[in-house]
Order: C-alpha cells, then structure tokens, then sequence
C-alpha cells in the first residue's frame, strides 16, 4: 500500500499538480512520503504550521528558526510560495481553518494558476476535508488509507529489535501468533500501533498471543467516539452455543479467513451471513462467539442511532458507520434483528423516503465493500425484510436456526448447569429433555433460573424435580406462536441452509418435524 501511495504522489508531483490535498491523522507519515519524493526528484521539502511557520520538512527541531519571518500568517507563508523560484514541495499543515476565508481562497486559486508551469507543488495535509467551490477545480485529493499489514509488520519488527536485549520482557510469536498480531494491528496509525503494543508489552511482560486482546480493546477507543457504533466486549465462545452444528462448521472453516496464508492462497474474505429463525434460539449468542472464534473486534450497529430527524442525517450516520467499521477491519459487524430495522420498507411509511435511502446506501455498499467486514444480521420475521437484502451476493450463505431437537437440548441443558455449578450428572436428563420439547435456548435457560430462585428459597440445592417444576410452568413461544414457526419453517425449508444437522429420515420423509400440540 506504502509503494503505491508513493506513486501516486510521485506521478502527481511530475505531472505539476499545483495543489494537492491529503486527508489523513497520520501527517507525519504524509511527510515521510513527500520527503522521499523531495529527495528522489532533487526538490526541497518545506513545512508549514500556524505555531511554527514554514520549516524544512523533517528537521525534528522544536527549537529551529523559521525561514521566512512572519511566516506563522497564512498569507505571508502563501506569499512566499509564490515568490520562491526553487523546486519545491511546500507542506501546509492543518490548513483547512483557513479555506473559509475569501482572501486565502483568492489566493490559492492565484497560486493555482502562478505555478502550474513551475516546479513547486503545494501539499495540503489535514484529517478534516474542507474544500471551497471556488477551489474544487484547482485542488486534486488524496485520501491516505490506514497503515497496510506490511507497514506494521515493519513497526513490529523495528519495537522487537528495540527491545530485543531486555530479559524482563518476554517475546514468543510463532507464524501464526504474529500474523494474529498484525491482523489485529490493522485499522490502528502507525502511532496508535505503536502505543498499543507498548501497552501490550508494559501490562502482560510479553509479546506473544495474549497481546491480542490488549490490542483489539485498543480498537474500542475509536469505536467509542463515532457514537453510532458499539464496541462490543464478548466474553462468550464457541463452546457456550448448544448445537448449530452446521452453522459452527461454517464458521470453523473461515476462521483464518482474514489471514495473509487465506490471500495467496486465492480465497475472498468472506462477506456475511444471514440468521433468521425462532426468537431465543442462539442467532444472538453465535453472533458474539464468532468474534472470539475468529479473534476479530465485534460492532454492533443499531439502527435507532442511524435514523435522525434532521434532512440527510441519516444517511449521512449509515456512511460514517460502515466507514468507522472499515477503519479498523478486520471486523464483524453485527446488525441484531435487522427486520426490525428495515421494517419500514415494506410498510409505505410516510418518512419522506428516509428508510429507503438509509437501506439503499447499506445495499450498495454491503454489495462493494472490498474491505474484510464481515455482517452478521440476525432475524425473526421474513416477512419484514426486502427482498433486495436476500439475494445472493449480499451475504454468503442464509442460515436458518430452528428450535434445538433433543441432542441439542441435552447440549443446552448441560451448558447452562454447569455454569452455575449444578450437578447435572444426578440429574434425570431424559426426564429434562422430554420436558423441555419444543423449548428454545432461552425458554431453558429461563426455566433453570426459575428452578434456581426455588432451591434459593427453600435454602436447598439445584434439584431435578425443581427444573422440571419451572418447565412444567412455562408456556413455550413454540406453542403460544406455533403459526407463525411453521410459516417460517416452510419458507426457510427451500431457502436457507438449517444452521442445525438435519436429522437422519427415510427417504421422501419431510427435513424437519412439526411440533403438534
């Protein structure tokens, strides 16, 4: 990515752009490049600040002079750009404050035409992209992507040497935990890697697979100050999802998917997936386990942020949102029940066409993101969504989460008493799974706390008769809304991948069962 920054600069400079214009935080690095093509093409490099005045670029010195008396003006350093004959590249740091003011507007577009024949080059650098109309036409930008894998890998190596002679610190990266490390670098400046691999180093002693978690709550920090995203802090993993055998493999395939081995190896990164299917029966759960599966940051968007009532609000939040995420990929971005989000496209709401704008933009970049973001949407009811949003190419694969059969619910039943340090073992499990048919997750889940609350009570221990008290008591939403789930299961049966093994029938035999009750 350095190399090909470098040439573009490079072609922009010997092509005698006058003024060019770099979006970036990183203006030091900005500086190393434009540094180098000074060099290469026998040009001088001169920066420019409000507090410091024009300077040779890279000098390093707090204390050095300016070279040109008053120069801290904005006019009086423009004036200078154009009165110098030398080839040069001039810096202006931080300068877009002063592009609201007509009398520096007049004065760029004058430099504009003044040396399009000369061998000067005027080099706006700013994290803020604020061009007047009067300069659209004179002013060609560069957006300066974020640091690539080879660049911290560079970093990386130069803070290993450094630290390479001190026996307190402990450094153990093989292949796989360094590229791990690198994965979880990107999306970070060259500064914030930096920092957060001292941090790494300062809190655990070592520089090893441990530093990845160190790492990624670095990536909170940036999450936190968009406002629309949510850096969410998973403590679940793979092992505490009962069954979805299918959906696990899925995902256990892609697991490395983000990795340097994955792209020479010729594989896309993959895109994302659809859950639909009965509430309370893991599609949450997965979700959050993924990130601690694939060791990737999770963002959870919700859509009640990104809907505002001011004019282009909103659609201007869904492309600082998906930006924001493309920032610090790899990531998952989690969009729970997005049916719910979207449900007003189907509806004819009078929004003044808000929503359909707000999915349009989703759509289109959902179909041609090229950055490692991989979605995770989860849904109920089918019937709400678009049908835009199913098409293929939109999300890998649709996955359909259906009420756990018997082996899941022992699975389940399992998961949960043993982390509440029940002894499961005394326990009648057939009896608990006969009684927890056409139960969710969730439903069990609840029903174990219920029987919890109980033995509490009775200042007694978690019993088996207690559990299968609580789901005697509770009404399944299997029973309550049977309509409804076999609705979806017909529509998912032809559609959707079953995110559970399918069971094992006779030939002609129908994929799934229906509850009857």
């Amino acid at each position: 990515m350095s190399i090909d920054i470098l040439k573009n600069l490079d072609i922009f400079v010997r092509a005698r752009y006058p003024i060019i214009y770099i979006t970036t935080f990183e203006e030091g690095r900005a500086d190393d490049y434009l540094i180098k093509i000074g060099r290469s093409r026998n040009k001088k490099v001169i920066s420019w600040s409000q507090t410091r005045g024009l300077m040779p670029a890279g000098g390093g010195s707090q204390n050095a002079k300016s070279i040109s008396e008053g120069s801290q003006d904005p006019m009086s350093a423009l004036d200078y750009v154009l009165a110098s004959h030398e080839p040069a590249i001039f810096i202006f740091h931080d300068f877009h404050p002063f592009l609201g003011d007509s009398t520096v507007i007049r004065k760029l577009r004058e430099i504009s035409t003044a040396i399009k024949e000369s061998f000067k080059t005027l080099v706006i650098v700013s994290p803020v992209l604020k061009i007047p109309c009067e300069l659209e036409k004179d002013i060609n930008v560069i957006d300066l992507p974020l640091p690539a894998a080879g660049e911290l890998a560079v970093l990386l190596n130069k803070m290993i040497s450094d630290i390479s002679d001190n026996r307190d610190i402990r450094i153990d990266l093989g292949s796989e935990d360094r590229e791990l490390v690198i994965q979880a670098l990107l999306g970070l400046t060259i500064s914030e890697a930096e920092n957060v691999i001292a941090k790494a180093l300062v809190k655990n002693g070592a520089l090893d697979s441990g530093s990845v978690p160190v790492i990624l709550s670095e990536k909170e920090q940036i999450i936190r100050k968009s406002n629309l995203l949510e850096y969410y802090n998973t403590t679940e993993n793979i092992a505490d999802v009962g069954g979805l055998d299918s959906l696990k493999h899925w995902l256990n395939l892609r697991r490395l998917a983000f990795s340097e081995k994955a792209r020479n190896f010729g594989l896309p990164a993959p895109r994302g997936i659809l859950m639909l299917g009965v509430q309370g029966c893991g599609k949450s759960l997965c979700a959050k386990a993924v990130s601690a599966l694939w060791q990737v940051p999770l963002l959870r968007l919700d859509m009640g942020r990104i809907f505002s009532s001011l004019i282009g609000s909103s659609e201007e939040n869904i492309r600082r949102a998906v930006k924001v995420a493309e920032s610090i990929a790899p990531a998952i971005l989690w969009i729970d029940e997005i049916d719910k989000g979207f449900s007003g496209m189907n509806s004819g709401n009078s929004d003044a066409g808000t929503s359909s704008r707000v999915f349009g933009t989703f759509l289109t970049w959902m179909q041609e993101k090229k950055s490692p973001v991989f979605i995770i949407a989860t849904a109920n009811n089918i019937s709400m969504l678009p049908p835009e949003l199913l098409r293929k190419g939109r999300f890998d694969e649709i996955f359909f989460v259906d009420l756990p059969e018997a082996a899941e619910r022992r699975e389940i039943l399992k998961i949960h008493l043993k982390k509440r340090m029940a002894p499961y073992e005394s326990f009648d499990m057939n009896a608990l799974i006969e009684a927890s048919e056409g139960f969710s997750g969730a439903e069990i889940e609840q029903a174990i706390i219920a029987a919890l609350f109980e033995a509490f009570y009775k200042n007694d221990g978690l019993k088996c008769e207690y559990l299968l008290k609580a789901l005697a008591q509770t009404i399944p939403l299997s029973k309550t809304m049977k309509e409804d789930i076999d609705a979806l299961r017909g529509w998912a049966s032809s559609r959707a991948v079953m995110a559970s093994k399918p069971l094992e029938l006779s030939a002609g035999a129908r994929p799934r069962r229906r509850l009857e009750f």
